[in-house]
């Protein structure tokens, strides 16, 4: 079969029953402006370390939801912490610190 350039990604089932979400509800509890995400994609889009390296704020963020630990402490490792992030924000969520709180909080447990 020829290839066209792209390939198409095959599903992937996360079950949130057996996945361990007692660090995610700890970071959503002691970062609440969290929860007013939108997932626009403005953190990313503009994240140096996205440009340089495969880092995504927002994937970051879904994987801590899942309970997908593993790879959100190699996706950490990323970042720059420059805060450009947080100004483009269009909620005005502290995404440095909510980085800041989840290598934290990740490092404790």
């Amino acid at each position: 079969m020829p290839q066209f350039g792209f390939s198409i990604s095959q599903p992937r089932a996360v079950n949130l029953d057996t996945n361990d979400l007692v660090p995610a509800e700890r970071i959503l509890r002691e970062v609440p402006e969290l929860w007013s995400c939108i997932a626009c994609g403005s953190c990313t889009a503009t994240c140096t370390a996205g440009n340089l390296t495969a880092f995504n704020f927002r994937r970051m963020h879904t994987l801590v939801r899942r309970g997908e630990y593993r790879e959100v402490y190699e996706q950490l490792q990323k970042c720059m912490l420059c805060g450009k992030c947080r100004l483009v924000c269009p909620r005005g969520i502290n995404t440095r610190a909510v980085a800041l709180k989840i290598r934290q909080t990740l490092c404790d447990y």
